[in-house]
């Protein structure tokens, strides 16, 4: 008999420690640009999922980040393989589902939209504007139609976390404001720019928006620390961003990021029912009988109440 490949018995054993093991309740966490592992996380499992959304951007690193259980991911893959249009954000978050995850912090790079926030701060938004055009946002569809509620995208539990954890960890953070999310991978004109700076938005970025749609239909609480790398293009004394500018703020960004993120799941409890738990309590209006048997496999992580 041909021996197994190392992957595929690693895969092989992957999928036999999920079924054999209870769910056990996590924090999720996922990294951006930058942020592509946790120094302080003891890895006790590393998890590949095979979702019906598709694959997620990387397997899950499973361990005890400041004694409290976690699942990290990094969003753009380990090694950043994925534009922000290309990452499979509806396999990400039913991911974190499936790993008992009700609670997710976000950590991605942001351009200022505001002279008071400089480089290197952090900026824990709680609105976003959602520009994107061509990517999945929803996990409904298909048949099963689905309207959550999403006023207030963000959770004020994770927002008190965070903002704790910065102030002990002696960061600059503004908490609040709001998060202008394009499609990219293109930066801004400067025309665009100004414009969003005329709407009042505090940073801006490519990704958040469409993972806090997703984890509001999923159940699961969701707060975004947006580390600023740049001005965008609107600032004139400033030169336009580029990824060599963006580069060059990022590693002080991660080590800020890190301990952030050690601190404030330290106050967390996994075990602790998410604040928009009951989203999805009256967001379906199809029937459940008339609900496809297609759409009812893939909801039913989300739907088995």
């Amino acid at each position: 008999m041909r021996k197994e490949t190392s992957a595929r018995k690693r895969k092989k054993e992957t999928r036999i420690s999920l079924k054999g093991k209870r769910e056990e309740k996590r924090i999720g966490l996922v990294g951006g640009s930058g942020l592509y592992s946790l120094p302080g996380l003891k890895i006790t499992d590393e998890v590949s999922l095979r979702t019906l959304f598709g694959t997620p951007s990387d397997s899950y690193l499973l361990g005890n980040l400041s004694s409290v259980p976690v699942a990290f991911l990094a969003r753009h893959g380990r090694h950043h393989s994925f534009l922000p249009s290309e990452v499979n954000y509806r396999a990400n978050i039913w991911g974190f589902r499936k790993l008992g995850c009700s609670w997710l912090l976000s950590a991605s790079a942001c351009g200022s939209m505001k002279e008071a926030y400089e480089p290197t701060d952090i900026v824990l938004p709680d609105q976003f504007i959602d520009l994107t055009k061509h990517r999945a946002s929803t996990f409904f569809g298909g048949g099963c139609v689905g309207h959550v509620s999403f006023a207030h995208p963000v959770s004020t539990v994770l927002l008190d976390a965070l903002a704790a954890a910065a102030k002990a960890e002696g960061a600059v953070c503004h908490r609040g404001g709001t998060y202008v999310c394009i499609e990219g991978p293109q930066f801004s004109t400067v025309a665009e720019s100004l414009l969003y700076r005329s709407w009042g938005v505090d940073v801006i970025g490519m990704t958040n928006a469409t993972e806090a749609k997703l984890c509001r239909e999923a159940g699961i609480a969701y707060a975004s620390m947006a580390l600023v790398t740049d001005y965008d293009c609107w600032h004139e004394e400033e030169a336009a961003v580029s990824v060599e500018a963006v580069l060059a703020v990022l590693k002080q960004n991660a080590g800020t990021a890190n301990r952030v993120l050690a601190n404030a799941v330290r106050h967390l409890d996994p075990d602790r029912p998410s604040d928009c738990a009951d989203a999805l309590a009256w967001a379906v209006l199809t029937a459940k009988e008339r609900i496809s048997p297609a759409a009812a496999r893939r909801l039913a992580l989300f739907l088995r109440k």
